[in-house]
């Protein structure tokens, strides 16, 4: 016989953006509750990326990434300067060399469409005033670009929310006020009524909206491994240091943690099949070869031997290898037609910068 609860909104999904999500629905005096299929808080996206704080560069004109993303990047700089959260606003280097001069000058573009005003074009003398060990003809200097500690920003965010761990969701039905969602909890099975449901599951977003009753727009998932290497000796790097984008990610660039330690990536390697349960983590020994010409381009003092293998992380994308870019996909009541729903699919980058805009998103269309 399973415990019976009822609450007045229920997130699926402890990352960043479903933590955020859920503290947006708390400050608008709701009850919470926060459903994690993993023993702790963010334990995939969210700990496996470059935890950056993107300016809004790069994102089409008009998508919800750029919308979000600036928005957020504002709202997440606040978060942290007021609860005590590690970051700082470092600035962004996209180093250029010759024959790339249109794409810089794109960048340039789409910046100003986007609303970006601080990003401002760079010669071969300026960038090595800032970070004397590159080489490039031309670039750009982003700085509002910034760092942050992830996991510190979580647990800011959970607060004193509801928490349930290891909760394993195997139905969500339709009830008279809202939803009933059938969860397991550490050998526990609980009846969860609630009158507002949002899916924020990442890379399990897809296989949550499945086992939803009424439920029928699903998007197709592809998955996008980014695998990081660390640099082994002390840093050069002042400023994050990143090189012209390519096809699905913006390339092997270097980023730095609280500390000041470097790591270089993510590529991009698309995976076989669509099942987050499936994934391999694991780094192959080839990636410090891969990544040593790639970063040799701009930095001619990096040697293979200074490089080691990291970690790695998996994008929920909405395109697959061959396609553009995608959008974040957030389908409420209006896309679905069902009452007090919403699902977020393709939730990857800048979804940590986007996360409190999110939030404020996806609370918003749950107010009508």
């Amino acid at each position: 016989m399973s415990e019976e609860f009822s609450t007045d909104a229920v997130v699926i999904g402890a990352g960043a953006v479903g933590l955020a999500v859920a503290r947006a629905l708390t400050m608008t005096g709701r009850n919470v509750v926060i459903l994690e299929k993993n023993k702790h808080m963010g334990m995939e996206t969210s700990a496996r990326n470059s935890e950056v704080i993107h300016a809004g560069i790069y994102y089409p004109r008009g998508s919800l990434k750029v919308k979000l993303c600036i928005r957020g990047k504002e709202l997440l700089y606040d978060f942290c300067a007021s609860h005590g959260v590690p970051h700082k606003k470092i600035g962004k280097l996209i180093v250029g060399h010759t024959g790339q001069e249109d794409q810089l000058a794109d960048i340039m573009r789409t910046a100003a469409d986007n609303g970006v005003s601080d990003l401002r074009p760079l010669s071969s003398s300026e960038m090595t005033k800032l970070e004397p060990a590159i080489t490039a003809n031309q670039g750009l200097f982003s700085p509002s670009t910034g760092i942050i500690d992830g996991h510190q920003y979580m647990l800011a965010l959970l607060g004193d929310m509801t928490l349930v761990r290891n909760a394993g969701v195997s139905r969500i039905a339709r009830a008279a006020n809202g939803w009933t969602l059938s969860v397991t909890s550490d050998g526990e099975d609980i009846a969860l009524e609630t009158n507002l449901l949002v899916n924020a599951a990442g890379l399990w977003a897809q296989s949550v909206a499945r086992l939803t009753e009424g439920l029928t727009h699903i998007p197709a998932l592809h998955l996008a491994k980014g695998n990081y290497a660390s640099l082994s000796v002390k840093s050069p790097f002042h400023h994050l240091v990143y090189p012209v984008p390519e096809p699905g990610g913006l390339g092997v660039h270097v980023t730095l943690d609280m500390g000041g330690r470097a790591r270089f990536g993510p590529d991009v390697e698309w995976l076989e099949g669509n099942d987050p349960a499936a994934i391999d983590y694991a780094v192959s020994p080839g990636v410090t070869a891969k990544f040593t010409p790639l970063i040799e381009r701009w930095w001619p003092g990096i040697r293979q031997d200074m490089l080691t293998t990291d970690y790695a992380g998996v994008r929920p994308k909405l395109c697959g290898k061959s396609e553009p870019n995608a959008d974040f996909r957030i389908d409420g009541p209006a896309v679905h037609g069902l009452p007090g729903l919403v699902n977020l699919f393709g939730i990857e980058s800048p979804g940590l910068t986007a996360s409190l805009a999110l939030g404020e998103y996806v609370s918003g269309l749950l107010q009508n």
